[in-house]
């Protein structure tokens, strides 16, 4: 644990707060009812800090492993590559971002709420993709491994429909966390996208190996 903590003091400590947090939420209703996302009242002025307490809590045990096995694999190594300072900033940047549309679309419906760290751990999936897009992606329903950069696309496909579907899960955030990841870590390093380029052109070039 302290080799994280000297190496990846940001990544770490949202790790624990998020896992402690949502934890604790399990077994006290109440933080519920003051942490999750009211688009209804966020809309009015009210309970905005929501925005990035929602992060903190999750529905379930499900989706608490779900979320932080994602984060765990990439957040690690996507703060090495870029930085504490930056990466603190795509992160809770994107938690917000990724739940503007969210608000929007619910504005008047008291009855929505949302919950859930998905949008900012898409941001920082789709961050590293950008940085490493032929790395393998290995996913609990196909036992093959597949190029980041496919999955990345499938993935903003599969939100962009799904989100216009009824059901519970918010695809909204998922979708408009990738994106801001995607544009955060660019504002950062405006050389990612040729880099990301370049690596995908030179392995489908003749002779790549």
């Amino acid at each position: 644990m302290e080799h994280y903590l000297l190496n990846t003091p940001v990544a770490s400590i949202i790790f624990v707060l998020t896992i402690v947090t949502s934890l604790y939420a399990f077994s006290n209703q109440q933080v519920y009812g003051k942490f999750m996302l009211h688009p209804y009242s966020v809309h009015r002025g009210e309970r905005v800090y929501s925005i990035f307490t929602s992060g903190l809590i999750h529905k379930d045990y499900g989706h608490l492993f779900f979320n932080m096995l994602s984060y765990y694999f990439f957040a690690f190594t996507l703060e090495r590559i870029i930085g504490s300072w930056q990466f603190a900033i795509l992160y809770i940047a994107s938690l917000a971002l990724s739940d503007l549309s969210t608000i929007l679309k619910h504005k008047d419906h008291f009855w929505y709420n949302s919950l859930g760290a998905s949008g900012a751990v898409s941001a920082v999936i789709f961050s590293y993709i950008l940085f490493d897009p032929l790395t393998s992606f290995y996913l609990f329903f196909i036992p093959l491994p597949i190029p980041a950069v496919l999955f990345g696309v499938l993935y903003l496909f599969y939100s962009a429909y799904a989100s216009k579907q009824s059901g519970t899960i918010n695809h909204d955030a998922h979708f408009f966390g990738a994106l801001a990841g995607i544009i955060i870590t660019i504002v950062f390093y405006p050389q990612v996208p040729f880099e990301f380029f370049r690596e995908l052109t030179s392995s489908f070039s003749p002779g790549a190996g």
